[in-house]
């Protein structure tokens, strides 16, 4: 069946992300044990708790003040989490135009939170005025979802509301775990590394899909 859909992953894939600095930027709110609890695929604690939509932001702001002993802000919580966003390459919002261009279905698919998306869905996102959604047809994100990748009730309740099947759809993500299971369902997938370039490798893999 043909590829109707490009389903994409935003941390590692469109946005390059910096683990890194996130853990750095936890540790001096008082978060000693930052590494643990921030996982470069699927967080746990407070930190999975919000990403599945358990908690809302204000419960993670208190829960955290209770971790570091202190009252943490908003603010505070915004900016230690979108220490993940290192990079937003200009390439990648130009292929997701491309896609739709050429008539493709693009979705994004992300295991996320409030705090990162305050940034993502504001006009800062791409320098020019745009909001992440701007350049996609349609956005699940985790703690909407009250689901994370990689369950596969997660992906079968997109192509639900997508109604489309798993045969038309191209998954891009940069978990291979993630990456695995959509595949099982029966989708096509592409695992780039983060921060790689994946934009020719892309159009390539479509083209080829095209023509078997």
């Amino acid at each position: 069946m043909e590829i109707t859909t490009v389903l994409f992953d935003l941390g590692g894939v469109i946005l390059t992300l910096d683990q890194s600095q996130a853990i750095e930027r936890f540790k001096a709110l008082g978060v000693e044990d930052a590494e643990k609890r921030l996982d470069p695929y699927e967080q746990s604690g407070i930190f999975g708790d919000l990403e599945e939509g358990k908690i809302t932001a204000e419960d993670f702001r208190r829960e955290l003040s209770k971790i570091i002993g202190r009252e943490a802000t908003i603010s505070e919580c915004e900016y230690a989490w979108q220490g993940y966003a290192k990079e937003l390459p200009q390439r990648n919002l130009d292929t997701l135009q491309r896609l739709r261009e050429k008539g493709y279905r693009v979705l994004l698919l992300s295991n996320t939170n409030p705090f990162m998306m305050a940034w993502a869905e504001s006009e800062k996102f791409d320098g020019k005025g745009h909001p992440l959604s701007y350049y996609f047809d349609a956005c699940y994100l985790s703690y909407k979802m009250k689901m994370m990748k990689p369950s596969e009730m997660l992906f079968r309740e997109v192509l639900r509301r997508e109604k489309t099947f798993a045969s038309n759809v191209l998954f891009v993500d940069d978990g291979p775990r993630n990456v695995m299971v959509a595949s099982q369902l029966g989708m096509r997938t592409l695992c780039p590394k983060n921060g790689e370039d994946w934009t020719e490798k892309i159009f390539d893999l479509l083209n080829n899909m095209e023509e078997i």
